[in-house]
């Protein structure tokens, strides 16, 4: 097997890997900055120097030459190379900063060439305690400026777009969001203007920077060049708690952070996923925050003579056991959700089977047209194979709507899915049924609801999601709810403002808590009323049955959902055909 010598360890590698990518791939920490696994190598930021040789070949023997001592002679390149773009060879030796002194200088000149021009304002930039330059500079840099002169001024604050800034003057040119738009999102909306120090990318005259999938450059961006218009100046990164979750905007189902500070979610940032997204996702899916905060259900809402009122938890319990309990089985419609996660699906689906409803249905929400072919598709609920794989009749929304407006239906329970905003049914659909709504949000829906149960969301309890490509993913809990605290959450992660703030500090409110469960707990409450609960105490429990009750679900886990970036599920041919 080839072999190559770096800092005089050896290490074996298949094919042709490029060295900065083998480096990075063995653990070992090297600097760069245009570099980019996703997108092409410009070796143009000069920062990944390496010293590089290959051994010299005796061509008469076609062996290895060998030096007095036995060692084989290495023939070196005559200057310092580009690890980005130099491609591995057999034998070949690689000398870093940890062992040659040559590159150590290297680096450090580099980084004085990027630095001479770049403003010292990192005490009000937003990529502060992430960002590769000021890492980069500590680590490799030169102690001190040698630069006395003024520096080149640029444009700075400018709206490239609805949701990028940009401030030209931080800007290294490094081209990865150029070279973002023109080999990811195929928009070519970017390009690098002017020319020597003055250079910097901009968008064409007369245009904006509205790519769906523009706030992947702030990502990529090394420095804070290019920073959002929604995060600008709300909050550093040690002050937030990170915590992986999925995109539930679409069937993709993107693998993401979430960014959370004072119990708000401040940004949603892709993770990295090389069977779902790789590092990328569509701008939509991190608009979904204002989701996660705001417009929150607190409380369950109970109608009495047209005036919504708010109830107890145990007022209403008892009022949804006393309504199920007086219609008879043929009098309910109940409505799992392609929105909702498999746990509150599954629940749903038990807890009225023991009540001898059969039938759940669900209402598809797929949108032709709507994808593109990357990582925004056609159907907008993140769940929808989950429903087909748990058995429920799948109805379009011109059915659905044959379905109830015959009036036939007592109770209808809807499962967090708002069919009057996207205009499914309307109010008079509904005046001859008691109808009970599941949500985590206020909407026309909630609205009309006879009884609003609030349910914990995507980010404040772990929930499942199959995606439009069969593949099985989970959230974890990022939010705490007034009955959930992260100190107690083993899942949750504790940040600095959570583990040394108190309760009297001015960047923690209570305010942010929601008064709401998840919806698989409710049901498990009102069932206990009877004595017919299932005995589940967290959401593991829920998929533990389902993996061991339902055969489409064999394998699946938490854990194995966290080790695998998510569990491909076997997707028939029939739920192929529904999902095209």
């Amino acid at each position: 097997m080839p072999e190559i010598f770096i800092d005089n360890i050896r290490y074996e590698f298949e094919g042709k890997p490029k060295v900065l990518q083998f480096m990075l791939d063995q653990g070992l920490d090297h600097p760069f900055f245009c570099y980019h696994p996703s997108l092409s190598i410009p070796a143009n930021c000069r920062q990944c120097y390496v010293e590089a040789g290959t051994p010299v070949m005796n061509r008469e023997t076609n062996d290895w030459e060998l030096d007095e001592n036995g060692e084989r002679v290495i023939r070196y390149f005559p200057k310092l190379m580009t690890s980005c773009s130099l491609e591995a060879t057999d034998g070949m030796v690689i000398k870093t900063h940890r062992t040659s002194e040559l590159v150590k200088r290297g680096h450090k000149d580099v980084l004085e060439f990027i630095l001479m021009n770049h403003p010292l304002d990192c005490p009000i930039c937003d990529q502060a305690g992430e960002c590769p330059l000021q890492i980069q500079t500590y680590k490799y840099g030169p102690e001190g400026s040698r630069f006395e002169h003024k520096k080149v001024h640029k444009p700075k604050r400018i709206k490239l777009g609805p949701r990028v800034i940009l401030d030209a003057e931080r800007c290294i040119n490094c081209t990865r969001c150029v070279r973002f738009t023109d080999e990811i999102s195929k928009t070519h909306q970017l390009t690098i203007i002017s020319r020597g120090d003055k250079n910097y990318p901009a968008v064409a005259p007369g245009t904006e920077f509205d790519d769906p999938y523009s706030l992947n450059t702030v990502d990529i961006c090394p420095v804070g060049a290019l920073t959002s218009a929604d995060f600008r100046f709300k909050a550093r990164v040690w002050e937030m708690n990170q915590t992986p979750s999925i995109d539930i905007t679409n069937g993709k189902g993107c693998n993401t952070d979430v960014w959370v500070r004072n119990n708000l979610v401040l940004r949603i940032t892709p993770r990295y996923n090389p069977d779902v997204n790789d590092h990328w996702m569509p701008d939509i899916g991190r608009e979904d925050y204002r989701r996660m905060n705001e417009n929150r259900i607190s409380r369950p809402d109970l109608k009495l003579d047209g005036n919504k009122i708010k109830s107890s938890w145990s007022n209403a319990e008892m009022t949804f056991a006393e309504t199920i309990s007086n219609a008879k089985p043929e009098e309910f419609l109940v409505l799992g959700s392609a929105f909702s996660s498999l746990e509150d699906n599954f629940t749903l689906q038990k807890f009225f089977k023991s009540r001898g409803i059969e039938n759940i249905s669900f209402v598809t929400n797929i949108q032709k047209g709507s994808g593109d072919g990357f990582l925004m598709d056609d159907d907008q609920y993140p769940n929808t194979n989950g429903c087909r794989m748990l058995g429920f009749e799948e109805l379009s929304p011109a059915t659905f709507k044959k379905k109830v407006s015959g009036g036939k239906y007592k109770v209808i329970i809807s499962l967090e899915d708002d069919l009057l905003g996207r205009e499914v049914i309307d109010t008079t659909d509904l005046n001859s049924a008691f109808f009970v709504y599941f949500g985590s949000n206020n909407n026309k829906t909630s609205e009309a609801a006879d009884l609003v149960i609030p349910i914990s969301n995507s980010v404040e309890t772990p929930s499942t999601y199959i995606n439009v490509d069969g593949r099985c993913q989970r959230t974890v809990p990022a939010k705490e709810t007034i009955y959930t605290n992260r100190k107690l959450n083993l899942e949750m992660s504790v940040g600095r403002l959570d583990r040394y703030g108190t309760k009297f500090d001015n960047w923690v409110s209570d305010r942010n808590r929601v008064d709401c469960i998840p919806g698989w707990e409710f049901l498990e409450r009102v069932a206990l009323l009877d004595n017919s609960n299932f005995g589940y105490e967290t959401s593991e429990d829920i998929i533990h049955e389902i993996a061991h009750t339902n055969s489409n679900f064999s394998g699946v886990s938490y854990e194995a959902m966290d080790e695998q970036l998510g569990v491909q599920l076997k997707v028939t041919k029939e739920t192929k055909e529904k999902t095209a």
